[in-house]
């Protein structure tokens, strides 16, 4: 059985998803063969396997890290809201139908569709969870698993599948990630440690501050301090690093007026530069879509939810949503369905992904999403949307604009085309664009020659860089994560974890679990 290491955190968003890519990027680097894996993911961020499965986005991107092919194994139970109170319960890669959240956690409500996965409860998923972690630690040297949220969360303990659950199931070190750029790391770390009851403390070997910024000799009387407290070691300090923002869980921490990344935006190779607005549809899917955008020289990337943020735009992006008919509601009474109307008919540039695509449509009828029935969409393309129990699940590959384009589809909507020229799978009219295919962006020369085409209907003097290269850009980035963990980190006592398991010893912090 290989090794393993748990990274949970202080909070969401702490930093558990890029550290544990950047531990699988320096692990893979030093010939270890490794896996990353979540038990349990939520998120509207996802990927097709080349198995057809539908996995977190983050945990294809981890696999990227580790080089190898992301797989269900590595995220066994993905969960994607579809409001406030439910979610789609994907197993194994396949959707078996919503729940509510009291059902998951623990009480009544199973899925919708009637099949109750394994019992119908959280608690009794971890059986799965364990298995598919047993398999890919029977596989690999080594398996990295993210946590979710934080593992103190008192009220989920009892059903968690995702932090201690599995930590203390199989026997895993854990090292808990602190933002400190947030402000009360110290308190965030003990308190974490301090909450949890005797067994799973005994699994916590320590911390890892994130986004630390200044000299790092003033932090280092409170490391001694935090491990006089706690018994325990800080195994790094990770400074601040600008432009890592890789394929996030959700759309939560993009500000609907900054642009898509924190690096500064390249200068263009044409005279102009090029706008790029996306509208931030409520449940925003895969709003990484546009990443490959945003990685070209003079775009500009920006979200937007008021229609005159659209005006200025050369190109408007509606991108893909887990609610196509609230999403087309929101977009009628905000006046932005209005603003693309009248975009359409000046013959400036629109493209709707996914649920954009199909609201973009004439008609839809989902009895299934959203249970709205027969709906008129916004009639900017020649398309007809059922929405359909069935979802699809694809890694489609074909050709535009003379160019070849590799994507993936995730979708219930199954689109009926009655007019324009074909487009992946879609259509085009004019300047208005639709696809089902999330990804069809990052395919190089494809999205030059669509720049182009921008460039032209919008009047802008843009010229795409001929050498951009988005996979190169991603292998990049991840090889800074990996360059922060080799560099800011203990790695020969990460390494030791990982090889030999928790600590013995470690001091008991009361007052516990409650």
């Amino acid at each position: 059985m290989g090794g393993g290491l748990l990274i949970a955190g202080t909070t969401s968003d702490a930093g558990k998803s890029v550290v544990t890519a950047g531990i699988c990027r320096w692990l893979v680097r030093q010939g270890v063969k490794v896996a990353p894996f979540k038990g349990q993911n939520m998120s509207l961020n996802s990927f097709v396997t080349r198995e057809g499965a539908e996995i977190g986005r983050a945990q294809a991107m981890q696999a990227q890290a580790a080089r190898v092919e992301p797989s269900a194994l590595m995220n066994p139970v993905l969960l994607k809201p579809g409001s406030d109170r439910s979610s789609q319960v994907v197993l194994m890669g396949k959707p078996v139908g919503e729940m509510s959240a009291r059902g998951f956690f623990g009480g009544s409500g199973g899925p919708s569709s009637g099949k109750t996965p394994h019992g119908g409860h959280r608690q009794a998923l971890l059986g799965t969870v364990l298995e598919c972690l047993e398999e890919l630690r029977g596989t690999y040297d080594a398996v990295i698993c993210e946590g979710a949220g934080s593992p103190a969360e008192i009220n989920l303990r009892r059903t968690d599948i995702v932090n201690m659950g599995i930590a203390r199931a199989a026997r895993l070190p854990v090292v808990v990630v602190g933002d400190i750029d947030r402000g009360g790391v110290f308190a965030s770390f003990f308190g974490t440690t301090a909450l949890l009851a005797p067994e799973d403390q005994a699994l916590v070997a320590g911390y890892v501050v994130n986004k630390f910024r200044g000299d790092v000799t003033l932090l280092e009387p409170g490391i001694e301090m935090l491990r006089g407290l706690t018994g325990r070691h800080t195994y790094g300090i990770l400074p601040y690093a600008h432009g890592l923002g890789i394929d996030e869980e959700d759309g939560l921490r993009v500000s609907l007026r900054g642009a898509v990344r924190e690096s500064a935006v390249t200068p263009p190779v044409g005279e102009d530069v090029l706008r790029v607005a996306v509208c931030a549809v409520p449940l925003m899917s895969n709003f990484t879509d546009v990443d490959a955008l945003a990685a070209e020289p003079g775009v500009v990337v920006r979200f937007v939810d008021r229609p005159e943020e659209l005006i200025d735009a050369d190109l408007v992006v509606v991108p893909g949503t887990r609610g196509t008919v609230r999403a087309l509601e929101w977009l009628r009474e905000r006046g932005l369905a209005a603003e693309l109307a009248r975009r359409a008919a000046g013959g400036r540039p629109v493209l709707g992904i996914c649920g954009g695509f199909q609201l973009l449509g004439e008609h839809i009828e989902d009895e299934f999403e959203s249970r709205a029935g027969s709906v008129a969409g916004l009639g900017l393309l020649p398309v007809r949307v059922r929405f359909a129990a069935e979802k699809t699940l694809a890694r489609p590959v074909g050709e535009a604009l003379g160019e070849e384009v590799e994507g993936y589809e995730i979708h219930h909507g199954v689109a009926e085309v009655l007019g324009g020229e074909p487009f992946l799978d879609g259509c085009r009219v004019g300047s208005v664009w639709g696809t089902h295919w999330h990804g069809s962006l990052e395919s190089d020369g494809f999205r030059r020659r669509f720049l182009e085409q921008v460039a032209r209907d919008s009047g802008r003097r843009f010229a795409p860089a001929p050498d951009t290269s988005f996979g190169a850009l991603r292998e990049e980035q991840l090889d800074r994560l990996g360059d922060l963990i080799e560099e800011h980190a203990d790695t020969d006592a990460l390494l030791r974890l990982i090889e030999q398991g928790p600590p013995a010893g470690l001091p008991f912090i009361p007052p516990g679990a409650p």
